[in-house]
């Protein structure tokens, strides 16, 4: 960061909240098993050509039966706390993002509190689709900030591979499974979550759903038949929308802090697919070397992607303890959030 980035940094938070909140540990765990595009190949009408053309995607991870989207997050989290040389009994809080719970309740968060051996802290999931974990950073930031806890586990983590329509070749080829988190506390130093935007448009909820299985379209053999409980996406419409909001939101938080994208030393975008993350990048005149990509490996991870690419980044050395990071992602809802971090 420049002499003269230094002097204009300013944290808005520091208007709102008591104490800084940082980022004191990250975590993530993929399952064993690839899914390459030429293992697609063989189960629907596709071509490695076509994925990686179309999405930048080579192969993803795909959990096992018996794994559930908790246990995917109670091994990202235990790597978090490891490096964040925190112990269960220290944890006051857990939030979990995600779209693919254990069951619909209780809620995921509970299953990762009793497998992780932690007290009877309080524990809740966020549904909101691929920005989860940064609606989980502002959660528990604010948690942290007023005094109300010390410690906050976050945690993004998917098995997409159970809502996928396998048939469906313009979707499936998109997703995977894995888990990320992270572990918040105040430090003395000032900065850390610097600035956090949020956002919202529920007027384009069809766009990128999961119709079946709720309150509206209860499971039923109709429901099953019609192929409602997989999910349904309009691509064209999903990139136009995701570009534009993640830039957005992007400038937003960097305004917030008096930042330039010359300030930010990382930008860790949503992974769901490399054209958008280019044409991010572009509008945001991001450079390549700046921008952090393991979409090739992993595919669409939804609210775990970021959590996921933050642990890699940081232990890659992509960035050092006080640089600035952006991260900045976009999901179902519509829904997403930008954040920008110094580490």
């Amino acid at each position: 960061m420049t002499t003269s980035a230094k002097s204009n940094l300013r944290s808005p938070k520091s208007k709102r909240h008591i104490r800084p909140v940082h980022i004191v540990g990250t975590g993530s765990y993929v399952p064993d098993r690839i899914l390459t595009n030429a293992d697609l190949e063989k189960m629907v009408d596709t071509t490695d050509e076509w994925i990686t053309t179309r999405s930048g995607i080579k192969e993803r991870r795909i959990a096992p039966d018996w794994m559930c989207t908790s246990d995917m997050a109670v091994e990202a989290a235990r790597r978090a706390m490891q490096q964040a040389g925190v112990h269960e009994n220290e944890i006051d809080l857990i939030i979990c993002g995600t779209v693919t719970p254990d069951m619909p309740f209780p809620n995921t968060a509970c299953f990762i509190q009793h497998k992780l051996g932690a007290r009877h802290v309080p524990a809740f999931d966020i549904e909101a689709a691929c920005s989860g974990f940064i609606y989980g950073l502002e959660i528990g930031q604010q948690f942290i900030a007023s005094g109300a806890y010390e410690t906050v586990l976050v945690i993004g983590a998917e098995k997409l591979s159970t809502i996928v329509d396998w048939q469906d070749r313009s979707t499936c080829v998109l997703f995977g499974d894995g888990a990320g988190a992270a572990v918040l506390r105040s430090r003395s130093e000032e900065h850390g979550i610097l600035a956090t935007c949020m956002g919202a448009n529920g007027s384009q909820t069809d766009i990128l759903s999961l119709p079946g299985g709720g309150a509206k379209f209860p499971a039923s053999k109709e429901t099953v038949s019609a192929r409602m409980h997989v999910i349904k996406m309009e691509g064209k419409e999903v990139f136009k929308n995701a570009v534009i909001a993640m830039q957005t939101a992007a400038e937003e938080a960097l305004k917030k802090c008096n930042l330039t994208m010359a300030d930010i030393k990382c930008v860790i975008p949503h992974q769901a697919n490399l054209r958008i993350i280019d044409a991010l990048a572009s509008r945001l005149g991001a450079p390549e070397e700046k921008v952090y990509i393991n979409l090739h490996r992993y595919g669409n991870v939804s609210a775990a992607s970021v959590a996921i690419a933050l642990d890699e980044a940081a232990r890659e050395g992509r960035f050092q303890r006080g640089d600035l990071i952006l991260l900045v992602v976009f999901g179902a809802g519509l829904t997403w959030a930008s954040c920008v971090i110094q580490w």
